[in-house]
């Protein structure tokens, strides 16, 4: 008997969310809605590299930053958590392409990568599985009104996500797609 793993699309989970202001998220590496590229995917050797992001046009009362992967189209009722870095200073507004290793030897001082659902903590790229449906990457950076959001190293994705809910002034969103 085959299986049929197409499934409804799930919807944007930040149409979801109270809503705050936008600013600019642009990537050297991802187009918004193209295909992501299979060097930020977790499909093959040499990969997983986190992409390049900037952004532009936050509010000034900006604290800090949580910058954020999420593929909400993964199988199962909850998404998938590819990335959590949270405590970004208000100062950069760019991480280079491959910050998001998993040994944080690339981060800005202070920032803090959380695990994702795969239990690294660190960038976990695009790896739907094979024949599912194209699934959709939120890379989302959240400017937030506090400089720290008290996460620890145990925190989940989840209530760090939940967390920002409360401390939201603007949110930036770049949605690339990916299908094997």
């Amino acid at each position: 008997m085959a299986v049929n793993l197409t499934r409804p699309v799930a919807p944007d989970p930040y149409s979801l969310l109270p809503k705050v202001p936008d600013f600019r998220l642009a990537s050297e590496d991802i187009a918004p809605g193209a295909r992501v590229p299979d060097l930020h995917t977790n499909t093959g050797d040499d990969r997983n590299v986190s992409p390049q992001l900037s952004w532009s046009g936050f509010p000034a009362a900006t604290a800090s930053f949580l910058v954020t992967c999420f593929d909400p189209d993964a199988p199962g009722p909850a998404g998938w958590w590819h990335w959590t870095l949270a405590d970004v200073p208000a100062d950069v507004t760019s991480l280079a392409r491959g910050a998001g290793n998993p040994d944080g030897s690339r981060l800005p001082p202070g920032a803090l990568q959380l695990r994702g659902d795969d239990g690294v903590a660190g960038y976990v790229g695009a790896a739907p599985p094979p024949g599912d449906q194209v699934h959709r990457y939120f890379f989302v950076v959240h400017a937030l009104d506090t400089p720290s959001l008290g996460l620890t190293p145990e925190s989940m994705p989840g209530a760090a996500n939940t967390a920002v809910i409360f401390h939201t002034l603007a949110r930036a969103i770049l949605v690339g797609t990916y299908q094997r």
